[in-house]
């Protein structure tokens, strides 16, 4: 930051070379007076430019460090969360695939009561790192029926999940949107078992994916340290 007393000893010096409101119209200054004047005022302003380099770089060190803690932090969660729920997650550039262990019967979409423990650490974690991302819910089926049904079934599962997330008040219903990929061949987990019983229960699951566009966690709230110690 620049002060006034910046400003006053360039023009201390400024006015004893006589470059401004000289005193008297015969005011002269010297060759040697004039470099050892610019040379003075050259080093000063490189000091107080250096001070003010230091200064910035110290303030982006802090904010790097910053993010690096909280990709960390992150880190230990996701990991975290593998081990627990036997989550699986891809890292990608610009978004987090969470392959969770949300599975329904066959034919069915409603919520099983023992997802919910693990879409409440999904909405925790995608809260505190990410709360203004866009957070899809893929549904998905196994290949047993028309294709046009199990896509309207991989709908109402995904849509099931969001239902849930929104009606916990985990994240905000604007950030989340259900989609269903039904019986899509690439994305079934094992192509060639399909229900009815539980043959193909792998295949009858959703995906959340978090839509972060490569920004960095955001810093956690008071209310998020809070609830952390509890």
């Amino acid at each position: 930051m620049r002060t006034p007393h910046w400003n006053r000893s360039r023009f201390a010096i400024l006015a004893g070379l006589g470059l401004i409101g000289a005193t008297s119209a015969c005011s002269t200054v010297s060759p040697e007076e004039m470099d050892t004047g610019l040379a003075a005022l050259r080093a000063e302003m490189m000091g107080e430019m250096q001070a003010g380099d230091e200064a910035i770089s110290q303030q982006l060190g802090s904010r790097i460090n910053s993010v690096e803690q909280r990709l960390a932090q992150l880190e230990s969660d996701l990991q975290e969360m593998e081990q627990e729920f036997e989550v699986t997650v891809q890292r990608l550039e610009d978004q987090l695939r969470f392959d969770v262990p949300v599975y329904f019967g066959f034919d069915e979409s409603e919520l099983p009561s023992d997802a919910q423990p693990i879409l409440d650490r999904f909405a925790a974690v995608a809260q505190q790192y990410y709360p203004e991302a866009l957070i899809t819910v893929e549904g998905f089926t196994d290949p047993a029926g028309p294709a046009e049904y199990n896509q309207i079934l991989g709908q109402r599962r995904a849509d099931s999940v969001r239902q849930y997330l929104v009606g916990t008040g985990s994240i905000n219903d604007q950030r989340l949107r259900a989609v269903s990929y039904g019986e899509d061949s690439s994305r079934l987990i094992q192509p060639s078992e399909t229900g009815p019983g539980q043959n193909g229960w792998q295949n009858r699951r959703v995906v959340l994916v978090i839509d972060h566009q490569g920004s960095a966690p955001a810093q956690a709230t008071d209310t998020d340290a809070e609830g952390s110690t509890e």
